[in-house]
């Protein structure tokens, strides 16, 4: 099975959605989402923020954080992912943001990556350094993308059958 495949399984057994705030992976990560049979009862939507202006105007980042700190960091990842919760009214959002490459970027190397996931008040993020070609790092990046979400999800399923077994 598919990541993609198991995060959208996921997402469906449990009734959840989900929606993408993607700069660096530019549409991948959604792309590899609907790619999967029965994806439409999971995924909201995807917005692709490549521009920094966009990141701010449509998905909500702080105009502040970015620019004292640029688009390549942790919290704007985490904005990226709430902001596309938010405006597509879905219960997951996932963050992606980074260098590609093939050189650096807003004083960051090539294969810098960082992503964020949300589901309700819980964010995970996790920092990437990537080695490879520019669709590599993007490659990699959504991969990366969709163990954290399937890893948020299993938490919270686990969670879920420990609320509700019988002491």
């Amino acid at each position: 099975m598919t990541l993609a495949r198991e995060v959208v399984e996921r997402l469906r057994a449990t009734g959840l959605t989900v929606a993408t705030g993607e700069s660096l992976t530019g549409g991948l990560l959604s792309a590899a989402l609907v790619d999967v049979p029965g994806s439409s009862l999971a995924v909201r939507g995807g917005v692709l923020a490549y521009a920094t202006d966009v990141k701010a105007r449509v998905l909500g980042v702080d105009d502040e954080l970015l620019d004292t700190g640029g688009p390549v960091q942790a919290e704007v990842a985490r904005q990226l992912a709430r902001g596309a919760a938010r405006l597509l009214g879905a219960d997951c959002g996932v963050g992606t943001t980074g260098v590609a490459g093939p050189g650096p970027a807003d004083g960051h190397g090539a294969g810098t990556v960082y992503l964020a996931v949300t589901l309700a008040e819980e964010v995970r993020t996790r920092r990437l350094l990537l080695a490879g070609t520019r669709p590599a790092v993007r490659r990699a990046s959504v991969t990366a993308a969709l163990a954290l979400l399937s890893g948020l999800l299993a938490d919270r399923e686990q969670l879920g059958r420990r609320v509700r077994s019988p002491q």
